[in-house]
């Protein structure tokens, strides 16, 4: 019997947390990755050699391979503060751009990459070019650069994608819609709703393959809220604006974690970035039309509310045994 075919969109520190627990599954496993970080290492190489960032492409890579933690570890390495220009560049950053240079291409380095790592699954940048995230707040103001939108205070209405060197629309790099045409199963997530999911699914070609596919297509809604982004957010929230922006409902199932995090908990000076928990709106959630799976997926790591990627990773194989892809 053919493998089933799980893909997995996102990016930030999100997505990697699955990834690592999918991979260990007997399926056929692919990551469709953002391009538009601008922010910190990633943010200083495209702007020094015009390439896409590599940042989360280099996390999914290591999340997605069978190599000895040391190997990880080496790539993982960031340059020490006082290390001149090369300070606060993880390794991996910097081979991902060097073999992007030589072949000329982010996509090409990504494979070859996925080779030497013996990642286990697929690889994909979502464009093959560094791209602008765009926000347009409610009251009119735009905010341009991934890396900036935290800062404006206001909500957010959507966000939209241009190539950073030409303004163009943005194109969906290779073999990224076909992955989602013949997907099984489509995870959205976890990770920052505007800044992470949304920089995929609103380039074109991507946002008009998750209307066609026949897949599966499941949320998993983030644990905490997040400064400058999704404050005061419900789960159901999370779910309008992906609907939102993709002009209906396209969402079929999305997970929930029921599992409370204690408030003396969160460190608030290392993740200051998360406000309080979502909250639950079990109405709103069935007003869009979807299956709504609530369980305990929570994982307190080092003050930080997480996703356990195993318990994650459960679930999506059961929603991948349980329901065969959408009929005609």
């Amino acid at each position: 019997m053919s493998k089933s075919k799980v893909v997995v969109i996102g990016g930030g520190t999100g997505i990697p947390v699955i990834l690592k627990s999918l991979r260990q599954e007997n399926i056929d496993l692919s990551a469709i990755v953002t391009v538009a970080d601008d922010g910190g290492s990633s943010g200083r190489l495209r702007s020094a050699i015009n390439i896409a960032p590599p940042g989360d492409l280099r996390n999914v890579l290591i999340a997605m391979s069978d190599m000895p933690k040391f190997y990880a570890d080496i790539l993982q390495y960031r340059f020490d503060a006082s290390d001149g220009e090369l300070s606060g560049h993880p390794l991996g950053n910097l081979i991902i751009a060097a073999i992007g240079e030589m072949q000329g291409s982010t996509y090409q380095a990504v494979q070859t990459l996925a080779r030497f790592f013996h990642v286990r699954g697929n690889v994909y940048p979502s464009s093959d070019v560094a791209l602008t995230l765009h926000a347009v707040f409610k009251d009119g103001h735009e905010v341009e650069g991934e890396s900036k939108i935290a800062d404006y205070e206001g909500l957010i209405h959507h966000v939209y994608l241009t190539e950073t060197n030409t303004g163009q629309r943005p194109r969906a790099s290779k073999k990224v819609v076909q992955t989602i045409m013949e997907a099984d199963t489509i995870v959205l997530g976890p990770g920052s709703l505007f800044t992470s999911i949304l920089p995929n699914i609103v380039i074109p070609e991507i946002g008009e393959a998750l209307l066609k596919t026949k897949a599966r297509i499941v949320y998993v809604c983030n644990i905490m809220t997040q400064r400058g982004e999704t404050e005061h957010f419900s789960d159901a929230d999370h779910v309008r604006v992906i609907h939102e922006h993709l002009g209906t409902r396209v969402i079929d199932t999305v997970l929930v974690n029921s599992a409370e995090v204690p408030e003396e908990y969160m460190n608030s000076n290392k993740f200051d970035e998360y406000l309080v928990q979502v909250v639950h709106d079990f109405k709103a959630l069935r007003e869009e039309e979807v299956n709504v799976i609530s369980n305990d997926f929570l994982e307190l790591i080092n003050g930080g509310a997480f996703h356990n990627g195993d318990a994650i990773a459960s679930e999506i194989m059961g929603i991948s045994t349980r329901c065969e892809r959408k009929k005609e």
